[in-house]
Protein backbone atom coordinates (compact mmCIF):
# COMPACT_ATOMS: atom_id res chain seq x y z
CA UNK A 1 0.00 0.00 0.00
CA UNK A 2 0.77 3.60 -0.91
CA UNK A 3 3.44 4.85 2.33
CA UNK A 4 1.10 7.12 4.73
CA UNK A 5 1.97 10.80 5.03
CA UNK A 6 3.02 12.17 8.05
CA UNK A 7 0.71 13.97 10.50
CA UNK A 8 2.55 17.30 10.20
CA UNK A 9 2.82 17.78 6.49
CA UNK A 10 1.36 20.78 4.89
CA UNK A 11 1.10 20.08 1.38
CA UNK A 12 -2.34 20.78 -0.53
CA UNK A 13 -1.66 19.25 -3.96
CA UNK A 14 -4.01 19.24 -6.78
CA UNK A 15 -3.01 18.81 -10.70
CA UNK A 16 0.33 19.57 -10.39
CA UNK A 17 -0.42 22.50 -8.42
CA UNK A 18 0.79 22.98 -4.31
CA UNK A 19 0.06 25.41 -1.77
CA UNK A 20 2.81 25.36 0.99
CA UNK A 21 0.95 26.07 4.33
CA UNK A 22 2.45 27.45 7.71
CA UNK A 23 1.69 26.10 11.64
CA UNK A 24 -0.35 29.78 11.44
CA UNK A 25 -2.57 27.71 8.89
CA UNK A 26 -3.73 25.41 11.76
CA UNK A 27 -4.77 24.82 15.39
CA UNK A 28 -4.85 22.49 18.03
CA UNK A 29 -8.15 21.15 19.26
CA UNK A 30 -8.77 17.77 21.43
CA UNK A 31 -5.27 16.36 20.30
CA UNK A 32 -6.12 16.77 16.69
CA UNK A 33 -4.12 18.95 14.46
CA UNK A 34 -6.72 21.00 12.36
CA UNK A 35 -7.18 23.31 9.79
CA UNK A 36 -8.18 26.69 9.82
CA UNK A 37 -11.58 27.51 8.27
CA UNK A 38 -10.30 30.11 6.24
CA UNK A 39 -7.29 28.52 5.19
CA UNK A 40 -9.81 25.53 4.38
CA UNK A 41 -12.41 27.09 2.44
CA UNK A 42 -9.86 29.05 0.49
CA UNK A 43 -8.42 25.88 -0.51
CA UNK A 44 -11.69 23.97 -0.96
CA UNK A 45 -12.87 26.73 -3.70
CA UNK A 46 -9.44 26.43 -5.23
CA UNK A 47 -10.15 22.45 -5.91
CA UNK A 48 -13.68 22.43 -6.70
CA UNK A 49 -12.91 24.63 -9.41
CA UNK A 50 -10.44 21.81 -10.39
CA UNK A 51 -13.36 19.46 -10.23
CA UNK A 52 -14.91 21.41 -12.26
CA UNK A 53 -12.56 21.18 -14.58
CA UNK A 54 -12.49 17.34 -14.00
CA UNK A 55 -15.81 17.34 -15.16
CA UNK A 56 -15.80 18.73 -18.29
CA UNK A 57 -13.05 16.08 -19.37
CA UNK A 58 -15.33 12.93 -18.29
CA UNK A 59 -18.16 14.36 -19.90
CA UNK A 60 -15.80 15.64 -23.11
CA UNK A 61 -13.54 12.46 -23.52
CA UNK A 62 -16.47 9.96 -22.35
CA UNK A 63 -13.83 8.83 -19.59
CA UNK A 64 -15.75 6.32 -17.03
CA UNK A 65 -14.88 6.71 -13.47
CA UNK A 66 -15.51 4.98 -10.57
CA UNK A 67 -15.01 6.10 -6.68
CA UNK A 68 -14.94 4.34 -4.12
CA UNK A 69 -15.76 5.67 -0.27
CA UNK A 70 -15.59 3.09 2.87
CA UNK A 71 -14.78 3.78 6.37
CA UNK A 72 -15.06 3.94 9.74
CA UNK A 73 -19.07 5.07 10.95
CA UNK A 74 -19.05 8.81 11.29
CA UNK A 75 -15.69 9.22 9.60
CA UNK A 76 -17.04 11.90 7.08
CA UNK A 77 -16.95 10.11 3.99
CA UNK A 78 -20.23 12.02 3.41
CA UNK A 79 -18.98 15.16 3.93
CA UNK A 80 -16.00 14.51 1.16
CA UNK A 81 -18.20 13.16 -1.10
CA UNK A 82 -20.76 16.79 -0.67
CA UNK A 83 -17.88 18.60 -1.15
CA UNK A 84 -16.80 16.53 -4.47
CA UNK A 85 -20.27 17.15 -6.07
CA UNK A 86 -21.46 20.12 -4.74
CA UNK A 87 -20.54 22.37 -8.00
CA UNK A 88 -20.76 19.05 -10.21
CA UNK A 89 -24.11 17.77 -12.63
CA UNK A 90 -25.25 15.22 -10.83
CA UNK A 91 -26.22 13.77 -14.39
CA UNK A 92 -22.35 13.61 -15.15
CA UNK A 93 -21.40 12.51 -11.13
CA UNK A 94 -24.06 10.32 -9.74
CA UNK A 95 -24.04 9.06 -5.84
CA UNK A 96 -24.73 5.84 -5.67
CA UNK A 97 -25.67 4.77 -1.75
CA UNK A 98 -27.71 1.40 -1.75
CA UNK A 99 -29.85 0.46 1.26
CA UNK A 100 -30.66 -3.02 2.11
CA UNK A 101 -30.27 -5.55 -0.27
CA UNK A 102 -33.96 -7.26 -1.52
CA UNK A 103 -35.24 -10.32 -0.92
CA UNK A 104 -34.81 -10.62 -4.91
CA UNK A 105 -30.90 -9.30 -4.89
CA UNK A 106 -30.20 -11.49 -2.33
CA UNK A 107 -30.17 -14.47 -4.61
CA UNK A 108 -28.49 -12.59 -7.44
CA UNK A 109 -24.38 -13.16 -7.69
CA UNK A 110 -23.03 -10.57 -5.21
CA UNK A 111 -21.90 -7.87 -7.47
CA UNK A 112 -24.96 -7.99 -9.56
CA UNK A 113 -26.47 -5.15 -8.11
CA UNK A 114 -23.59 -3.01 -8.13
CA UNK A 115 -22.90 -3.50 -11.60
CA UNK A 116 -26.17 -2.07 -12.45
CA UNK A 117 -25.06 1.36 -11.32
CA UNK A 118 -21.65 1.49 -12.98
CA UNK A 119 -21.03 4.62 -15.13
CA UNK A 120 -21.79 4.93 -19.02
CA UNK A 121 -19.05 6.92 -21.07
CA UNK A 122 -18.57 10.56 -19.65
CA UNK A 123 -19.84 9.36 -16.48
CA UNK A 124 -18.27 9.42 -12.90
CA UNK A 125 -20.09 7.73 -10.15
CA UNK A 126 -19.13 7.90 -6.54
CA UNK A 127 -20.18 4.83 -4.01
CA UNK A 128 -20.90 6.06 -0.82
CA UNK A 129 -19.97 2.24 0.72
CA UNK A 130 -20.00 -0.48 -1.96
CA UNK A 131 -19.36 -4.23 -2.65
CA UNK A 132 -17.25 -3.88 0.34
CA UNK A 133 -20.26 -4.17 2.51
CA UNK A 134 -19.57 -7.46 2.70
CA UNK A 135 -16.05 -7.66 3.52
CA UNK A 136 -16.96 -5.58 6.75
CA UNK A 137 -20.63 -5.33 7.96
CA UNK A 138 -21.66 -8.43 6.24
CA UNK A 139 -19.02 -10.13 7.95
CA UNK A 140 -18.94 -8.91 11.01
CA UNK A 141 -23.18 -9.27 11.75
CA UNK A 142 -23.02 -12.25 10.58
CA UNK A 143 -25.62 -11.21 7.30
CA UNK A 144 -23.09 -13.61 5.03
CA UNK A 145 -21.71 -17.17 5.74
CA UNK A 146 -18.03 -17.61 5.86
CA UNK A 147 -18.52 -19.34 2.83
CA UNK A 148 -19.71 -16.50 1.14
CA UNK A 149 -16.86 -14.06 2.78
CA UNK A 150 -14.43 -15.98 1.07
CA UNK A 151 -15.59 -16.27 -2.03
CA UNK A 152 -15.87 -12.47 -2.35
CA UNK A 153 -12.32 -12.52 -0.88
CA UNK A 154 -10.94 -15.11 -3.68
CA UNK A 155 -13.42 -12.68 -6.81
CA UNK A 156 -13.63 -8.92 -5.77
CA UNK A 157 -9.92 -8.39 -6.97
CA UNK A 158 -10.83 -10.41 -10.33
CA UNK A 159 -13.91 -8.57 -10.54
CA UNK A 160 -12.21 -4.71 -10.09
CA UNK A 161 -9.32 -6.15 -12.48
CA UNK A 162 -11.57 -6.88 -14.98
CA UNK A 163 -13.25 -2.95 -14.43
CA UNK A 164 -9.69 -1.81 -14.66
CA UNK A 165 -9.47 -3.66 -18.01
CA UNK A 166 -12.76 -2.30 -19.25
CA UNK A 167 -11.31 1.34 -19.20
CA UNK A 168 -13.16 2.04 -16.36
CA UNK A 169 -10.38 3.97 -13.69
CA UNK A 170 -11.33 3.03 -10.23
CA UNK A 171 -9.95 4.62 -6.93
CA UNK A 172 -11.01 3.58 -3.37
CA UNK A 173 -10.79 5.45 -0.41
CA UNK A 174 -10.76 3.97 3.31
CA UNK A 175 -11.28 6.69 5.75
CA UNK A 176 -9.51 5.93 8.95
CA UNK A 177 -10.63 7.77 12.23
CA UNK A 178 -9.39 6.86 16.05
CA UNK A 179 -11.74 5.67 18.15
CA UNK A 180 -11.53 9.11 20.20
CA UNK A 181 -12.92 11.05 17.65
CA UNK A 182 -15.49 8.94 16.05
CA UNK A 183 -16.71 8.90 19.98
CA UNK A 184 -16.38 12.83 19.85
CA UNK A 185 -18.73 12.61 16.51
CA UNK A 186 -21.40 9.85 17.67
CA UNK A 187 -21.99 12.44 20.82
CA UNK A 188 -22.57 15.14 18.62
CA UNK A 189 -25.48 14.01 16.57
CA UNK A 190 -26.82 13.22 19.85
CA UNK A 191 -27.36 16.48 20.79
CA UNK A 192 -27.87 17.61 16.99
CA UNK A 193 -31.65 16.73 16.20
CA UNK A 194 -30.38 17.21 12.17
CA UNK A 195 -28.11 14.94 12.23
CA UNK A 196 -29.33 12.19 14.80
CA UNK A 197 -30.94 10.47 11.86
CA UNK A 198 -26.85 9.55 10.86
CA UNK A 199 -26.65 7.41 13.91
CA UNK A 200 -28.41 4.08 12.61
CA UNK A 201 -28.64 0.73 14.74
CA UNK A 202 -25.61 -0.63 12.59
CA UNK A 203 -23.65 2.15 13.53
CA UNK A 204 -24.52 2.18 17.22
CA UNK A 205 -23.72 -1.79 17.24
CA UNK A 206 -20.37 -1.39 15.33
CA UNK A 207 -19.51 1.18 18.61
CA UNK A 208 -19.44 -2.61 20.71
CA UNK A 209 -17.57 -4.66 17.70
CA UNK A 210 -14.31 -2.22 17.70
CA UNK A 211 -12.03 -4.80 17.33
CA UNK A 212 -14.13 -7.00 15.03
CA UNK A 213 -14.26 -4.26 12.63
CA UNK A 214 -10.41 -3.24 12.58
CA UNK A 215 -9.33 -7.01 11.80
CA UNK A 216 -12.27 -7.40 9.30
CA UNK A 217 -10.70 -4.03 8.00
CA UNK A 218 -7.04 -5.41 8.23
CA UNK A 219 -8.00 -8.76 6.12
CA UNK A 220 -9.85 -6.78 3.49
CA UNK A 221 -7.24 -4.69 2.87
CA UNK A 222 -4.64 -7.26 2.51
CA UNK A 223 -6.40 -9.14 0.22
CA UNK A 224 -8.11 -6.19 -2.00
CA UNK A 225 -4.92 -4.29 -2.18
CA UNK A 226 -4.21 -4.99 -5.79
CA UNK A 227 -1.46 -3.26 -8.38
CA UNK A 228 -4.56 -1.82 -10.76
CA UNK A 229 -6.80 -0.70 -8.01
CA UNK A 230 -4.79 0.00 -4.84
CA UNK A 231 -6.26 1.43 -1.26
CA UNK A 232 -5.71 4.70 -0.57
CA UNK A 233 -6.12 5.44 3.43
CA UNK A 234 -7.36 8.92 4.28
CA UNK A 235 -6.62 10.15 7.59
CA UNK A 236 -9.79 11.86 8.77
CA UNK A 237 -9.64 12.90 12.07
CA UNK A 238 -9.76 16.38 10.69
CA UNK A 239 -12.61 16.57 8.68
CA UNK A 240 -11.15 19.79 6.81
CA UNK A 241 -7.54 18.20 5.99
CA UNK A 242 -9.70 14.67 4.92
CA UNK A 243 -11.66 16.75 2.72
CA UNK A 244 -8.36 18.29 0.61
CA UNK A 245 -6.36 15.54 1.08
CA UNK A 246 -9.13 13.41 -0.60
CA UNK A 247 -9.88 16.15 -3.31
CA UNK A 248 -6.31 16.90 -3.89
CA UNK A 249 -5.56 13.20 -4.27
CA UNK A 250 -8.17 12.23 -6.44
CA UNK A 251 -7.31 15.07 -8.92
CA UNK A 252 -3.85 13.58 -8.74
CA UNK A 253 -5.06 10.58 -10.06
CA UNK A 254 -6.66 10.90 -13.37
CA UNK A 255 -5.19 13.15 -15.92
CA UNK A 256 -7.59 15.63 -16.80
CA UNK A 257 -7.51 18.57 -19.34
CA UNK A 258 -9.03 22.26 -18.61
CA UNK A 259 -11.51 22.29 -21.29
CA UNK A 260 -13.61 24.93 -19.17
CA UNK A 261 -16.15 26.03 -22.39
CA UNK A 262 -15.16 30.28 -23.12
CA UNK A 263 -17.13 33.00 -22.07
CA UNK A 264 -20.49 33.20 -23.70
CA UNK A 265 -22.32 36.12 -25.04
CA UNK A 266 -26.44 36.11 -23.67
CA UNK A 267 -28.43 36.61 -27.00
CA UNK A 268 -30.91 39.46 -26.52
CA UNK A 269 -34.10 38.59 -24.50
CA UNK A 270 -37.58 38.11 -27.01
CA UNK A 271 -39.46 41.24 -26.87
CA UNK A 272 -43.25 41.21 -27.71
CA UNK A 273 -45.11 44.42 -26.79
CA UNK A 274 -48.00 42.38 -27.07
CA UNK A 275 -47.53 40.01 -24.71
CA UNK A 276 -49.26 41.03 -21.34
CA UNK A 277 -48.58 38.58 -17.71
CA UNK A 278 -52.03 37.99 -16.01
CA UNK A 279 -52.93 39.35 -13.11
CA UNK A 280 -51.03 37.81 -10.02
CA UNK A 281 -54.59 37.19 -8.08
CA UNK A 282 -54.79 34.52 -10.67
CA UNK A 283 -51.84 32.62 -9.11
CA UNK A 284 -51.02 31.38 -5.92
CA UNK A 285 -47.82 32.36 -3.78
CA UNK A 286 -45.99 30.63 -1.07
CA UNK A 287 -46.17 32.88 2.07
CA UNK A 288 -43.21 35.11 2.70
CA UNK A 289 -43.12 34.27 6.35
CA UNK A 290 -39.20 35.49 5.86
Amino acid sequence: MAKTPAAGDAKVEGNGQAVTLDDKAYTTKNGVRRLKRRIYEQELARLQIELVKLHEWVKASGARVVIVFEGRDAAGKGGVIKRITQSLNPRIARVVALGTPTEREKTQWYFQRYVAHLPAAGEMVLFDRSWYNRAGVERVMGFCSYEEYREFMRSCPEFERMLVRSGITLLKYWFSVSDEEQERRFESRLDDPTRRWKLSPMDLESRTRWVEYSRAKDDMLMHTDIAQAPWYVVQADDKRRARLNSISHLLSQIPYEDLTPEPVTLPPRQQDPGYVRPPITTQRFVPEVY
